[in-house]
Parts: structure tokens; C-alpha cells; sequence
């Protein structure tokens, strides 16, 4: 028997972040445009593995010296857009007694500075779905994070002679496209949870896998009309306060 009631995967990009993407966050700040590799994914020509990889070296393009830091990547991150009562809904799951997750192709640390402001009991620990060392003392003073965390981004390479970890050539890939209903099971699974105590909240046709895994799927503000015949309800405004409420109505005890 699971020891929570029930589980609840959000996505990110648009969902707990008010932008276009954590993706596209970050290229504004450089001035930088992903236009052309976009094109070569929306045409077939990329798949989603080398498409990150053209992005990492985009961003790396962008610096005077071809290479990037982690310390700088994760710093461009800072000032993030988020969502209208995003830490509201977060804490009524888990007061309801719910397991959170976020599912996300968005960046990896702006979803780890989320989770980590919602710290458990436990000091940190590397774990399956978990933050890391750093974010967890940054945001939660050493503590482990309530949330997991499954998302794309970059990831660190070798040291420079300054002693900081450059961003490495290869990206963070951890969630496809069409794949979010994959870690949905895999979640279902690991905390003993059905489908008919699970729910989901998304904008997009990238969503609909983890519509399809959830008794209860919600399309926030829809990104577009390919999702809408696979959710149970739809919200139109910019509030997660409603969303909430949906959540805890549908799974009342």
C-alpha cells in the first residue's frame, strides 16, 4: 500500500513557468535563436537527442571563448517567470497527501530550484528522480527534496583552469517528446500508486502520454488543440489555484 493518496505529474514550461520555455529563457538572455535546428525537428530531419546537442552548442557559440560554465548556465536561469500560485499548488498537493512530480523537456535546474523549495526530513542523498547536492543546500539547506524531478538540459564536463565545470558537448536527455507517459508508469510503479489515483497537468500534444497514463488529466492554457481530446478538463486562466482545486475534488477523501 502506497503512503501517499495519490500521485500528481506536473509539467513545467508554461505550466509552472509563465514563458514560452526555460529553453527559451535562456536564449533570450544570450540574444541567441534556435530557429533553424526547430525547423530541422518540426521537418523530420533531427531527432530529439542531436537537437539538444545542437542547442548545448548554440549556447556554447555564444560565448567569446566557445564554451560555457555551469556556474554561468545556471545563473542565466535565475529571474525565472513563474506561474500564479505555482508554490500554492505544490503545497496543497502535498499537504493533501499526494507524491509530485515534474515531468518536463524543459531545463533541469529550474526544475531542481522548484523541487528543492519543498525540502523533506532527509538530508540530501543522490537518488532515482532526485536534486542535486548543490540546489539541495542553495533552497533546502542540505534537505532532499518532496518532489522528483524528471527533465532535459546539459550536463558538466571537465574542470577549466579556474576550477569551474565547463558544460559538456553531450546534453541532459531524460524525457522525449512523446514519452512523458513512460515515467508517469514508472512512478504508478515505484509508489505504488494506479492509474485511477493518478493525475497530470500539461498544455501541449507532448503531454498527451501522460494524459493517457491518468484518471484525471488537466490542459493548462493549451499550447495547442492536438491535447484537448485526450484531457478531462481544461483551464483557461493563468491561476494554478484552479487547478488545485480540481486536483484535491477529484481525489477528496
Amino acid at each position: 500500500m502506497s503512503k501517499f493518496r495519490y500521485l500528481v505529474c506536473l509539467d513545467m514550461d508554461r505550466v509552472l513557468v509563465d514563458h514560452l520555455s526555460t529553453w527559451q529563457y535562456v536564449y533570450d538572455k544570450l540574444g541567441i535563436s534556435n530557429d533553424e535546428s526547430f525547423e530541422l525537428y518540426n521537418k523530420g530531419l533531427l531527432d530529439e537527442w542531436d537537437w539538444i546537442k545542437l542547442d548545448i552548442a548554440l549556447i556554447k557559440s555564444s560565448q567569446s571563448n566557445g564554451t560555457i560554465t555551469d556556474e554561468k548556465l545556471r545563473s542565466l536561469m535565475e529571474g525565472m517567470p513563474m506561474m500564479k500560485n505555482w508554490r500554492l499548488l505544490i503545497n496543497g498537493l502535498l499537504d493533501d497527501g499526494a507524491k509530485v512530480a515534474i515531468v518536463s523537456g524543459g531545463l533541469q535546474q529550474t526544475a531542481k530550484d522548484i523541487a528543492a523549495q519543498f525540502p523533506s526530513s532527509k538530508p540530501w542523498s543522490r537518488r532515482w528522480g532526485g536534486i542535486d547536492r548543490f540546489t539541495a543546500g542553495r533552497f533546502g539547506e542540505g534537505y532532499d527534496s518532496k518532489l522528483s524531478v524528471f527533465t532535459n538540459g546539459w550536463l558538466r564536463g571537465k574542470r577549466n583552469s579556474n576550477g569551474n565545470y565547463e558544460v559538456d558537448d553531450f546534453g541532459r536527455y531524460q524525457v522525449q517528446m512523446n514519452g512523458k507517459g513512460a515515467i508517469v508508469k514508472m512512478l504508478q510503479r515505484r509508489y505504488g500508486i494506479s492509474k485511477d489515483k493518478t493525475a497530470s497537468v500539461g498544455d501541449s500534444a507532448g503531454d498527451i502520454g501522460m494524459f493517457q497514463e491518468s484518471a484525471l488529466a488537466i490542459c493548462f492554457n493549451p499550447w495547442d488543440k492536438k491535447p484537448l481530446e485526450y484531457c478531462d478538463e481544461v483551464v483557461e486562466q493563468k491561476d494554478l489555484a484552479i487547478v488545485l482545486d480540481k486536483i484535491t475534488t477529484k481525489f477528496s477523501k
